[in-house]
């Protein structure tokens, strides 16, 4: 018996990934649907780079598909394992790519209409990347879990395997350097001081 898809947006991930490992095709599709976003952004902000984002979605998602059959449900989070393997796959990219001259790297390409709002909106997720990729790798990784990600202190640890309290000083740290690196660039960005 196969339930309606929309039927599927109720049940937890964990469970849905143990219908997948006993054959369930509608399972696989909304676990897919509901993760590949989250991997996929996760990926492109540690990484700035949306070619090689997708590459990392997808080699997430195929470890996801073949440990599917060994999931034990209540042990870990499917999105906490997720962003682990993200984490550890952009680590080996960024590793590869360190010898990579700063000339060589493509510049990202915008496709939104190119209507003001668009254009300055556009200018600050350029410079809240810029400045996330001045940050140590730990930081940055703390940083988008928490900020942009939503994730919370606990399953940031659990992800970067490391306590709590380092995740609060990572992110704090983070924060601290984000703001110095953003400081003086209000204006420019289109933000307007009041007073």
């Amino acid at each position: 018996m196969t339930m309606p898809f929309d039927a599927m947006n109720d049940v937890p991930d964990d469970a849905l990934l143990v219908l997948y490992a006993n054959g369930d095709a509608d399972a696989a599709r909304a676990l897919t649907m509901r993760l590949t976003p989250m991997v996929l952004g996760y990926a492109a902000r540690l990484l700035n780079d949306a070619s090689e984002a997708e590459d990392v979605a997808q080699e997430a998602m195929l470890r996801l598909w073949k440990i599917a059959p060994d999931w034990r449900q209540g042990e870990a989070k499917v999105t906490t394992w997720l962003y682990r393997v993200v984490s550890n796959l952009c680590t080996d990219r960024m590793r590869k790519k360190r010898g990579v001259a700063l000339e060589a790297v493509p510049e990202p390409v915008d496709e939104r209409p190119s209507a003001s709002e668009t254009m300055i909106e556009a200018e600050r997720a350029a410079a809240l990347q810029a400045a996330l990729a001045t940050l140590p790798e730990r930081q940055r990784q703390a940083v988008v879990l928490r900020h942009i990600e939503g994730a919370t202190n606990p399953e940031i640890a659990q992800i970067l395997e490391i306590s709590v309290e380092a995740v609060e000083s990572l992110t704090a740290r983070g924060k601290r350097a984000l703001a110095a690196a953003l400081a003086g660039r209000r204006a420019e960005l289109g933000y307007q001081d009041d007073g």
